[in-house]
């Protein structure tokens, strides 16, 4: 039996600084205990830190770095017969976006001793670059699904 598909009711309003819907939902990632404005002033600190050191735009900077961590294959496990099987899955748009902002945020956050936006600049940076940990994490998360390919006709 399928399951029922999600219907997506809350649009989002696009930030007010670039003017893009998906830095809204990045925000709204980073903030906790509802403190929108000092999320705001955190993504926006981190965006301009890692345009500067790139020489790059801020946009640019981050559209790159969330393709880079974004997932294209995942597992998920399936029981058939009394055995757990790790099944691979092609991603969803949203979902994969989802995991990118989970990763880099909470790479950023796992760093002690700096101020949150420029650690979030510096996983930015990394991401942009192919390196960090938040790169790293859809790596292995690749070569899982890679290694349980042999499962796939459970799909």
């Amino acid at each position: 039996m399928r399951k029922r598909v999600k219907k997506i009711k809350i649009t989002l309003q696009p930030d007010l600084k670039y003017g893009k819907v998906l830095i809204s939902k990045f925000i709204n990632f980073v903030m906790r205990k509802g403190k929108k404005t000092k999320a705001k002033e955190i993504v926006y600190v981190a965006m301009d830190l890692a345009g500067q050191t790139l020489k790059k735009d801020p946009l640019e900077v981050f559209d790159v770095a969330l393709k880079n961590v974004s997932p294209l294959l995942e597992i998920k496990a399936k029981r058939i017969g009394g055995a757990t099987y790790q099944v691979p899955h092609e991603v969803r748009g949203e979902r994969a976006i989802a995991l990118a902002f989970r990763w880099i945020i909470g790479a950023a956050r796992k760093v002690k001793g700096k101020p949150m936006s420029q650690k979030l600049a510096a996983e930015l940076i990394n991401a942009f670059n192919n390196t960090g940990s938040a790169v790293k994490k859809r790596q292995d998360m690749h070569r899982m699904a890679e290694a349980n390919r042999a499962f796939a006709h459970f799909g």
